[in-house]
């Protein structure tokens, strides 16, 4: 797919500094940098100034008050072509008195928490909400610290021996002091398809979603599986429907937490649905004419997919016909 890499999170390019990471001194000199910067998560909310992701200087005195988060050290996300480094810092150990928290951790969380040590505008946002509107750059550092900051709240204790683990390689390993075992960020790999039969595109949704809301049917990659046939397998398991050809046609990476997109479409060789309720709430067969509605905001009863979303790049481009 030639415009493959258009998605939101598709990657700006970050030099990640590999070789820094392991270099005490190197990554003495870039925590001492005079313009190093850092993404300021907190409870999995980024800092932003508008549609802005908000880089925090690494002298900032809200990151010398030692706010416990996630992970115990900044994590080293890489270099700006000026040579200045970035950096993750999780601060979700303060606590935002007399602001509203209630809606963290649900599917549409439109609240944002000022803190008290930058100037107003200055707010903790959900990153759901905001992605469509940062640029490839700053979409790709706060993907890139919101996953490993993600890893390291749960991979504090060695999975070998249960041991409490140490962070090493500037927050890009773990290792166990007592057996040694080293340990190392996880990305799970989710085929998301758009599925088609003529001029038809398969559509479903998931339990809980808010009312309309469909999209793309997806699903875990699962050991000593191919790509192409998790995709067969997801897509017969939800709604019945056998799959032919499949192709592969753009990732994402989608912190939340720690999945890797693998778009793909795939030609149904049926249209009969059976649902699966387990799996699914509804599915169903959207035509060409009918998904442009629902682009446009005018069809009665469905909602598109979020944008950013790589559903809606892929629907996006299905009827654009730019998929090849």
């Amino acid at each position: 797919m030639r415009n493959a890499e258009q998605v939101t999170f598709g990657g700006a390019g970050l030099d990640r500094a590999a070789k820094v990471r392991n270099d005490a001194g190197a990554l003495a000199a870039a925590l001492a940098h005079e313009d190093a910067a850092c993404v300021l998560l907190w409870r999995g909310k980024p800092l932003v100034e508008g549609d802005r992701l908000a880089l925090v200087p690494m002298a900032h005195p809200v990151l010398k008050r030692g706010l416990k988060g996630e992970i115990e050290a900044p994590v080293l996300l890489g270099l700006e072509p000026s040579g200045a480094p970035n950096f993750a810092v999780d601060i979700s150990g303060w606590e935002p008195d007399g602001q509203d928290t209630s809606s963290l951790g649900t599917f549409f969380d439109q609240s944002e928490q000022a803190h008290p040590d930058f100037p107003p505008g200055y707010v903790f946002a959900e990153l759901r909400r905001i992605m469509p509107r940062l640029t490839p750059r700053d979409a790709e550092l706060v993907a890139t610290a919101k996953a490993i900051v993600n890893w390291h709240g749960s991979h504090r204790f060695c999975a070998k021996c249960g041991h409490a683990s140490e962070v090493s390689h500037a927050g890009w390993q773990r290792g166990c002091p007592a057996c040694k075992a080293q340990h190392f960020p996880r990305t799970d790999p989710v085929v998301i398809m758009l599925i088609t039969h003529g001029n038809s595109v398969l559509m479903g949704r998931s339990h809980g979603w808010p009312q309309g809301m469909y999209s793309l049917l997806a699903g875990f990659v699962e050991p000593g599986e191919t790509m192409e046939a998790a995709v067969r397998r997801e897509v017969l398991e939800e709604s019945g429907i056998p799959v032919g050809r499949v192709e592969y046609l753009a990732s994402q990476p989608w912190p939340f937490p720690a999945s890797l997109m693998l778009g793909c479409r795939g030609e149904a060789t049926g249209t009969e649905i059976r649902l699966d309720p387990e799996e699914l709430d509804d599915a169903l067969w959207v035509t060409r004419e009918e998904m442009m509605q629902v682009f446009a905001g005018d069809h009665p009863t469905i909602k598109p997919a979020r944008k950013g979303a790589i559903a809606h790049f892929l629907l996006q481009n299905w009827l654009a016909d730019t998929l090849d």
